[in-house]
């Protein structure tokens, strides 16, 4: 039986609230300016870290997961944000960052059950007839 000890939410993902105030503007964008926005907004914050290429892989990562997800559109090189499905991500994210504050993000422990251990039966030793 395999257990982990992890964290079920590490805390707010910084990165995709900030795709996410960046595609609620109306206008589209390519990628490479949306990157340039997001990545000054979040150096602004200093919440940019782990290198300008791992920032940039995660951000694609997380634009294409909301493409799919509806809340942004594609059309050709553009990426545009869904109002109504930007709307639903930041709502849902301002749930977690609160629930995260308040320490409540995490599963309570398990109460694991250890079964009791049976005694083993003894063995009949009978004597055969010869």
């Amino acid at each position: 039986m395999k257990t982990t000890y992890g964290f079920s939410r590490r805390g707010p993902d910084r990165v995709a609230e900030e795709l996410a105030s960046v595609l609620s503007k109306k206008t589209p964008m390519e990628f490479k300016a949306l990157f340039d926005v997001v990545h000054m907004n979040l150096r602004a914050r200093n919440a940019a870290s782990g290198g300008e290429e791992m920032l940039r892989l995660r951000l694609y990562e997380k634009l294409q997961n909301f493409v799919q997800a509806g809340f942004a559109k594609k059309t050709g090189k553009e990426y545009r944000g869904v109002p109504k499905g930007i709307e639903t991500f930041l709502a849902t994210a301002a749930d977690l960052n609160a629930k995260f504050a308040a320490g409540t993000h995490s599963r309570p422990p398990l109460a694991i059950a250890i079964p009791p251990v049976a005694k083993p039966k003894a063995k009949r030793v009978t004597a055969r007839p010869v």
